[in-house]
């Protein structure tokens, strides 16, 4: 089977991995996670690339105890929206036990390969 890319977003996340995050912001101040080249809420085309700030906060989290296929391996594991100044993006948070997870939390973003099936994920562990 031939693996799909998916440009935009592969190029994200390997910006993401190699600690060089960013987002794109249109001229009405929506930011956009991931990058997209229209903004969804008012339709702008002009966009600027903004670097992604190194740390965000939790905003919500759920744990997932019975996961998708791409995730068997990892159950119970935590999905959480992180707030990185004003733009959001979602991933699951590793090295803070599951129970321990709390809104405020402070954490970076990465991209890991996941347990089931090694394909790469957004991933959130604790801020130093």
């Amino acid at each position: 089977m031939t693996d799909v890319t998916n440009g935009e977003y592969d190029a994200f996340l390997e910006a993401l991995a190699a600690g060089e995050g960013y987002y794109r912001n249109c001229e009405n101040g929506h930011g956009l996670l991931p990058p997209r080249r229209v903004c969804p809420h008012c339709g702008d085309r002009n966009l600027t690339e903004r670097d992604l700030p190194s740390a965000g906060d939790i905003v919500t989290h759920t744990t997932v105890s019975v996961p998708t296929p791409q995730f068997e391996d990892e159950a119970p594991y935590v999905t959480a929206v992180v707030d990185f100044d004003g733009v959001r993006l979602t991933g699951i948070v590793r090295g803070i036990d599951p129970e321990a997870v709390e809104i405020g939390d402070r954490v970076t973003a990465t991209v890991e390969s996941t347990e089931t099936d090694g394909k790469r994920t957004i991933v959130f562990r604790p801020a130093e």
